[in-house]
């Protein structure tokens, strides 16, 4: 597929090819849900703890006795309906976290790019990322590409440039490619990346990586 460059001033320079096995893609909606539930559920520290009846500091001795005074009955203080007794069915330490298999990361991935490519949200930009960025000229350029929203700048490699330049504007977000993930993906409403950010995600994404390779790999003389 086609994708449009453009400059930091908003006008068009020339048209890339882009693989359309990593952004031409039809969405897999299923899949992307699942990933993003995955990464949701991962980031779940599941420290929350509460004390049972077995827990909780008193006596063990039944309050008064079974029958004959006409009223409830009752058993140790440390119950749950008493007064700083233990929590019923309260939580306890435990992972959220989920696994997908492989292919399924990388096909989420994938969904989510042609995704922002098939809606138009998906820019290039040249010359984004330089060694004297400052935050006022980077948030001109993206105001100049219509990023008026939550916007995801994506470069080729780690740029500390690009990342010190976007951290004070606000809805803005700079990962290198490699770090790419599903939620930072659906939550931008627009995607801003380099040329080399493009080429990036073809390589890790499509090509060879497009399906892993099953079974023994064949050994080579």
């Amino acid at each position: 597929m086609k994708l449009t460059v453009f400059d930091t001033a908003g006008k068009e320079l020339r048209q890339i090819d882009a693989a359309d096995e990593v952004f031409g893609i039809e969405p897999n909606r299923s899949v992307l849900h699942q990933a993003y539930v995955a990464q949701m559920a991962n980031r779940r520290s599941g420290n929350a703890n509460t004390k049972n009846r077995g827990d909780v500091r008193g006596s063990t001795v039944k309050i008064r006795r079974q029958k004959g005074l006409g009223r409830s009955r009752q058993g140790s203080i440390r119950a749950s309906h008493q007064v700083g007794g233990g929590v019923a069915h309260g939580p306890h330490p435990h992972s959220f976290a989920k696994d997908l298999p492989r292919q399924m990361r990388r096909l989420a991935l994938r969904s989510a790019l042609s995704n922002h490519a098939q809606a138009g949200t998906l820019v290039v930009v040249e010359g984004l990322a330089s060694s004297d960025s400052r935050t006022k000229e980077v948030a001109a350029a993206l105001a100049a590409v219509g990023v008026t929203r939550r916007a995801l700048v994506v470069s080729g490699e780690f740029e500390p440039e690009m990342s010190r330049a976007t951290r004070n504007i606000a809805d803005v977000q700079a990962l290198p490619a490699q770090n790419l993930n599903v939620v930072d993906l659906l939550n931008a409403h627009r995607l801003i990346m380099s040329e080399d950010a493009v080429r990036k995600c073809e390589a890790l994404w499509g090509g060879v990586n497009l399906k892993p390779a099953r079974g023994r790999a064949k050994e080579t003389v």
